[in-house]
């Protein structure tokens, strides 16, 4: 039993690849993400709302984990065990040209000198991975990979070199004068890439069991006078890796949940999971709100159409991510929400 005041552990989900007008960019749910800790006191979240490419924001109360073992945590199966330091791998695909891979190496040896990172070994795949992009019929952006069994060797070897996180780099195609990129950018699209940003990461982190997250190499685009301020991190410089370093720099380890050492977080500690109202369909929100942990619905418009009211859950509507802080603050606190909306009705 906690007390009140003592954090309480909540979940921030924005699902990848579906255009949700805040956490659809670039590092633009950071914020939200702040005001959340602060109100929780902790936070775990996945790296679609923390990346903003050049741009990051590190806080001890905000634990940064891989979509799929964040889901594997809602649903009970791991605990998370936040850490000083993660000795960062770095995994690069063979499709990358050398001077984009040099950029890379450059960004890396940035963060070792400038922030003090662990970083290494460095691996590259054995053949190009072989990325491709699509999208779906609901406008939601996804990716396959020709050769996924590249990319497991290479994180198999960093694993056993001794990296306890890593970090993937893998070649996206260029496609700079399509409609959906230059939507993306003017603030009225999907992130093309995100869809399969979210396949790499998913699939490294379940086969090894270690925290990992993606950057796309992608050749530098020409200067938009209409860019959208949400995009605008990912215009700064030659790569997206800054973020990830940092990111995995302190993401917790990764335990299943029975053998988890004390200190961990715990999947029975989460009090509180907060979505976007229209994407509630995901593993981790479905799996807290079977086990009747509260769920903030909050209005964050996206290309999904995944309700309450579709799936048959209860939640606690918010109508911006400034309502659900103050949910979870009292929440926190131990004041019942209902306490603070009217009319409020009479008991019986």
């Amino acid at each position: 039993m906690t007390r009140p005041g003592e954090p309480l552990p909540t979940l921030m989900v924005v699902p990848t690849g579906i255009g949700c007008e805040v956490g659809g960019y670039a590092g633009d749910a950071v914020p939200a993400a702040r005001l959340l800790a602060a109100a929780s006191g902790c936070l775990i979240t996945h790296p679609n709302v923390m990346n903003g490419a050049s741009l990051y924001w590190s806080d001890s109360r905000i634990q940064y984990v891989e979509g799929s073992s964040l889901d594997r945590f809602a649903a009970g199966e791991l605990a998370l065990e936040p850490v000083r330091s993660q000795r960062i791998g770095l995994l690069l695909d063979a499709g990358i040209e050398e001077d984009l891979r040099l950029r890379h190496l450059q960004v890396a040896d940035g963060c070792r000198a400038s922030l003090g990172l662990t970083l290494g070994p460095v691996e590259t795949t054995a053949v190009p991975i072989g990325v491709s992009l699509s999208q779906g019929e609901s406008g939601a952006s996804w990716g396959q990979l020709e050769r996924p069994d590249v990319l497991l060797a290479a994180g198999e070897r960093l694993r056993d070199a001794g990296a306890t996180a890593i970090a993937v780099v893998a070649r996206f195609p260029d496609d700079p004068d399509s409609e959906a990129l230059t939507a993306y950018r003017q603030g009225g699209g999907v992130d093309a890439l995100a869809g399969a940003e979210a396949v790499i990461s998913h699939w490294l982190s379940r086969q090894l069991n270690l925290p990992c997250a993606h950057a796309p190499a992608l050749s530098p685009l020409e200067i938009d006078p209409q860019l959208d301020p949400r995009a605008a991190g990912e215009e700064l410089g030659y790569t997206f890796l800054p973020c990830v370093l940092v990111g995995l720099s302190r993401a917790p380890a990764l335990w299943p949940a029975a053998e988890a050492p004390a200190g961990s977080i715990r999947p029975d500690q989460i009090g509180a999971v907060v979505a976007p109202a229209g994407a509630l369909g995901g593993a981790a929100v479905l799996a807290c709100a079977e086990r009747g942990v509260p769920v903030i619905a909050v209005e964050n418009p996206c290309v999904l159409s995944v309700t309450a009211e579709a799936l048959g859950i209860e939640v606690i509507p918010a109508s911006s991510y400034s309502e659900a802080a103050g949910l979870l603050l009292a929440m926190r606190e131990g004041i019942n929400p209902e306490a603070l909306q009217r009319p409020l009705g009479r008991l019986g």
